[in-house]
């Protein structure tokens, strides 16, 4: 498989996916993913960051394009559609998560591609190919940049790009040379770096609307005869050469046509970053277990992975909403005071001094075994110490959203309308309709305007 080559191997896996080579399951997983993805996108309706990605599309872009923008109900080009949507889907820190690349597939797949079948009449057999193109190279790029990459790079806004590029190149009908080149030049724009959370900067959603936007580009300019690097992936002064020092080029092709990274994708239950949710079920199951509350806990020290450390450890006091999702003692204060850490909670207490209180009491402890098991595998355990000097313990091995402790379509589909009537995104009449049509997405003669 292109063992000396393996970008070559990835642009013609992309490239040469069709409907009927993914299995039933896989596109059913994808519908699931779809429609969490929507309700993402609606949710981040109303945020500042994402209502000034979308003034910067509205000043910048048609105002009469094919494409839907689903938080105005307006339409724009692709490309600024592309963009605003995928700002919109990574706020609400509830799209999904693939645990092996730690990466946020969702955010930068299906805004490109749900943009491009609008404006090319796609039906919804092509959207759900490309989309599961996109999944598997963006996967797969994450899983070959490594951990190392991780620690300093965001890994949504890197592989996020050239997922975008695999999407838009698959539904523009790119053969597996334009591909290649739509790879080297998606490649070549992959940037974002976690320092913005240090100061709680707005630069999370920039990151997705960037890699959906320039993915986008990459594929449309790989089209029309524009070439990119052959080996941007792996190449002495390529991607991993400049961002990864544990890069394994293996993992490229690893189990192509045969091994689908989309149905290892995970729903995130706790509107929080994905490496508190480990703990959170973890003290989760020790409060309810022991019947505690808040006021009975003395301390709390999470057991994690280094990349738990890397990513929260710089979030010390809170000063946003969406900074305390990356703050474990928030987390755990919230399911500690709530027994639940949904976006209400963090808008209403993030602050509230009962859950400040647990936050104080809430360490960190990198864990040999957690963090050897991880990326693959996120082990959730907790020790809590009592009030009254009881030690207790709490392990998950899969936390709630992953693939073998899933969400059934029934909590998909409340999960989804929740965050539709958080951001007042859509009415609940209009999600019951979308959720109707989005489980018929095969169905699709063309991708058409989601809601009116």
């Amino acid at each position: 498989m292109h063992n000396t080559h393996p970008s070559k191997a990835l642009a013609e896996f992309a490239a040469g996916l069709r409907y009927e080579d993914i299995p039933a399951p896989v596109l059913r997983r994808a519908e699931d993913l779809f429609l969490d993805w929507l309700a993402s996108v609606l949710a981040g309706k109303g945020a500042r960051p994402v209502e000034t990605i979308a003034a910067f599309a509205r000043a910048m872009g048609s105002a009469d394009g094919a494409s839907e923008v689903l938080i105005s109900r307006t339409r724009s080009s692709p490309l600024f559609a592309a963009m605003v949507n995928a700002g919109a889907s990574h706020f609400a820190e509830q799209d999904d998560v693939h645990n092996g690349s730690v990466f946020h597939p969702a955010a930068v797949v299906f805004p490109p591609a749900l943009a491009v079948a609008q404006a090319i009449g796609a039906s919804g057999r092509e959207l759900l190919a490309a989309s599961v193109a996109g999944y598997e190279v963006g996967i797969r790029v994450g899983e070959f940049l490594g951990r190392s990459h991780y620690k300093i790079f965001h890994t949504t806004a890197t592989a996020g790009t050239l997922a975008a590029a695999a999407a838009v190149g698959r539904l523009l009908g790119l053969d597996a040379a334009q591909m290649l080149h739509a790879f080297g030049s998606a490649g070549t724009q992959a940037a974002g770096l976690w320092e913005f959370l240090r100061d709680a900067a707005d630069s999370k959603q920039l990151h997705t609307a960037k890699a959906a936007a320039d993915g986008l580009m990459a594929a449309y300019l790989a089209r029309d005869g524009f070439t990119g690097a052959q080996r941007i992936l792996e190449g002495p002064q390529g991607l991993a050469a400049g961002m990864s020092r544990d890069a394994d080029p293996a993992k490229l092709t690893d189990g192509l046509s045969q091994r689908w990274a989309l149905a290892e994708t995970s729903f995130k239950f706790h509107a929080s970053c994905r490496h508190t949710h480990p703990a959170a079920d973890a003290l989760q199951q020790v409060l309810r277990t022991h019947g505690l509350k808040a006021d009975d806990i003395e301390r709390v020290t999470a057991h994690v992975h280094q990349g738990a450390i890397d990513v929260l450890g710089p979030v010390v006091d809170p000063q946003t909403v969406h900074q305390s999702k990356f703050s474990m003692g928030t987390v755990l204060g919230l399911i500690a005071v709530f027994d639940r850490a949904g976006l209400a909670e963090f808008d209403a207490h993030y602050r509230d001094p009962r859950v400040v209180a647990v936050r104080r009491k809430v360490h960190m402890q990198l864990d040999a075994e957690v963090d050897s098991a991880y990326p693959q595998c996120w082990i959730g355990k907790v020790d809590v110490l009592t009030t009254d000097g009881r030690t207790l313990h709490g392990r998950v091995d899969e936390p709630k959203g992953d693939p073998g402790n899933t969400l059934s379509r029934d909590e998909i589909e409340a999960k989804a309308q929740q965050l539709a009537a958080y951001g007042h995104g859509a009415s609940e009449a209009e999600m019951r309709g979308l959720i109707t049509r989005v489980w018929q997405l095969a169905e699709w003669p063309r991708v058409e305007r989601l809601l009116p």
